[in-house]
C-alpha cells in the first residue's frame, strides 16, 4: 500500500488524540533556570481527591538556596504532612525558609537535625554535590529521604552506596525529577504501559538553559558544571516513561566559547558546556538525549517513536509547544489503528487529582510537577510502596550522564553503563 505524504498526513491529523502544552516563561524575580513557568498542573477535575489517610507524617525540609527547592514542593501543604523543623546552613536563608514553611523549629546543619527522634523524612533541597552524602546521612539515622535532582554528582561510588542503603533499610527514596509530572511526559507513560507505542524504537530528551554566566550557587558548584551530570531532566523522558535503562553511551561534547567551561576555570576540568549522548535503551533502541548550556532555545522536553505509535512535539524553548500521540499508519492495517485510537481515547490520560490545599498552594513550576512529586513522597510513605522516581530509576537517570560525560571526556568512546534494579 502507498500512503501519499498528504494521506499520511491526514492520517495523522486524524490520530491527534492528546495535546499537551508547557510554557517555559521565565520569573526573572525567582531565578533564570527554565522551569519556573508559573504553570500550575492540569490534573483530572472529574475526581475528587479524598484524603485516606488521618495520620500527619513528621518532616524535616533542608535547603533554601537560590532556587527556593525546601518549600516549593508544596510539602508544608500537604494535609498528612507537619513540617517539624527546617534547616539551611545561612542564618538568613534558615529564617525565610522557616517563614515560608510556617515552621518555628531550626537546625543549623542537616547534621544536627538528623539527631531529632522525632522527625519521620527529611526533604534534601541541599547543592547537587551533596545530595548523595546527605541522603545516606539522613537514612542512617531511620528516616525516609526525598531528594531534589541529581541522585549523586559525578560520582559512581555514591551512587552504590546509596542503592545498598535503600535496600538495607527499606526506608523510602525518592528523586523529585520534575520532568516525571511534566503533562507529556506523564501521557507518554499512560500510554507506553497501556501498549499504545510497543517497543520505542526512538527517544529524544532535551535540557537546554543558556549559562553564559555560571548561576549563584554554594561553593561555586555550577561554574563549569558538566552538562550530563543535570542529565535527569532530559533522561526522564525514555527512563521514567518506559521504567527502562540506557545500557550503553557515545557522547559528543562541544568545547564551549563561555569563560567558566574552560578546563582550567572549573574544579571539573570540563572543557563542554553541551554534550549530546546517544544512548542504547534496554529494549534495543536508540535514545538522543542532550544536555546544553550554551544552546540558544531553551526549555526540557521530549519525543517518542515506537513500533505502533508515537508523541511528538516541538523543540521548546520559550513558546509554547504542543504534543500529539498518532499510531503508526504506515506499518499497521486500518483497523488495528481504529484500535489504538479507541484504547488511547479511552484512558485517562490527566494527572491525579492533588489536594485542596497543595493544589491552592502551588505555584506551578516545572510544567505543574511540584505538587505531584510531593505529594507522590508522601503517599509512598504512608501507603508502604515504591514511589514513581525510586532508587533504581533515580540511578538510571543519573549514572547514564555520569558514564555519558566520561564518553564525552574520551572522544566519544562507546561506554557499558551501570544497571540499577528495585
Amino acid at each position: 500500500m502507498t500512503i501519499s505524504r498528504r494521506s499520511f498526513m491526514t492520517h495523522v491529523g486524524a490520530g491527534l488524540l492528546v495535546t499537551s502544552s508547557a510554557a517555559t516563561a521565565l520569573q526573572q524575580d525567582i531565578t533564570s533556570i527554565p522551569g519556573f513557568d508559573d504553570k500550575k498542573a492540569t490534573v483530572d477535575e472529574s475526581q475528587i481527591w479524598q484524603q485516606k489517610f488521618d495520620r500527619q507524617i513528621k518532616m524535616g525540609l533542608v535547603g533554601f538556596g537560590m532556587c527556593q527547592f525546601g518549600t516549593s514542593f508544596t510539602l508544608q501543604d500537604h494535609p498528612n504532612v507537619d513540617v517539624v523543623a527546617v534547616s539551611d546552613i545561612i542564618p538568613d536563608r534558615c529564617a525565610a525558609m522557616a517563614k515560608a514553611a510556617r515552621c518555628e523549629k531550626t537546625y543549623p546543619s542537616l547534621e544536627e537535625m538528623v539527631k531529632d527522634d522525632s522527625i519521620e523524612a527529611i526533604f534534601v533541597a541541599t547543592d547537587a554535590p551533596s545530595h548523595a552524602r546527605h541522603c545516606l546521612e539522613v537514612m542512617k539515622h531511620g528516616k525516609h529521604v526525598a531528594t531534589a535532582v541529581p541522585a549523586t554528582w559525578g560520582n559512581l561510588e555514591e551512587a552504590d552506596m546509596l542503592y545498598e542503603m535503600v535496600k538495607k533499610t527499606g526506608l523510602t527514596y525518592m528523586m523529585f525529577e520534575t520532568s516525571a509530572f511534566h503533562e507529556d511526559l506523564h501521557i507518554m507513560r499512560q500510554i507506553y504501559h497501556a501498549g499504545g507505542f510497543g517497543k520505542l524504537i526512538y527517544t529524544e530528551g532535551e535540557y537546554f538553559h543558556i549559562m553564559p554566566t555560571p548561576l549563584d550557587s554554594y561553593k561555586g558548584w555550577r561554574i563549569g558544571l558538566p552538562p550530563q551530570y543535570y542529565a535527569t531532566h532530559s533522561n526522564a523522558y525514555y527512563i521514567v516513561v518506559t521504567g527502562g535503562s540506557f545500557t550503553e553511551v557515545s557522547c559528543n561534547g562541544n568545547r564551549s566559547r563561555f569563560h567558566h567551561f574552560k578546563p582550567e576555570n572549573n574544579v571539573y576540568k570540563n572543557p563542554f558546556s553541551s554534550e549530546i549522548a546517544l544512548f542504547r535503551t534496554s529494549e534495543g533502541g536508540s535514545a538522543r538525549m542532550a544536555v546544553g548550556w550554551d544552546v540558544i532555545i531553551g526549555g526540557e522536553t521530549g519525543r517518542v517513536s515506537g513500533e505502533k505509535g508515537m508523541f511528538w512535539q516541538g523543540s521548546g524553548g520559550h513558546g509554547t509547544p504542543s504534543g500529539s500521540y498518532a499510531p503508526d499508519v504506515y506499518s499497521l492495517g486500518r483497523a488495528e489503528v481504529e484500535e489504538l485510537r479507541k484504547m488511547v481515547n479511552g484512558l485517562n490520560l490527566k494527572r491525579p487529582p492533588l489536594p485542596p490545599t497543595v493544589a491552592a498552594a502551588d505555584k506551578g513550576y516545572h510544567g505543574g510537577s511540584h505538587g505531584p512529586l510531593g505529594h507522590e513522597f508522601v503517599m509512598a510513605i504512608l501507603e508502604n510502596r515504591k514511589p514513581l522516581v525510586d532508587i533504581a530509576m533515580s540511578l538510571n537517570m543519573t549514572v547514564a550522564g555520569i558514564v555519558a560525560h566520561q564518553s564525552a571526556m574520551k572522544d566519544g568512546e562507546l561506554l557499558k553503563i551501570p544497571q540499577y534494579t528495585f
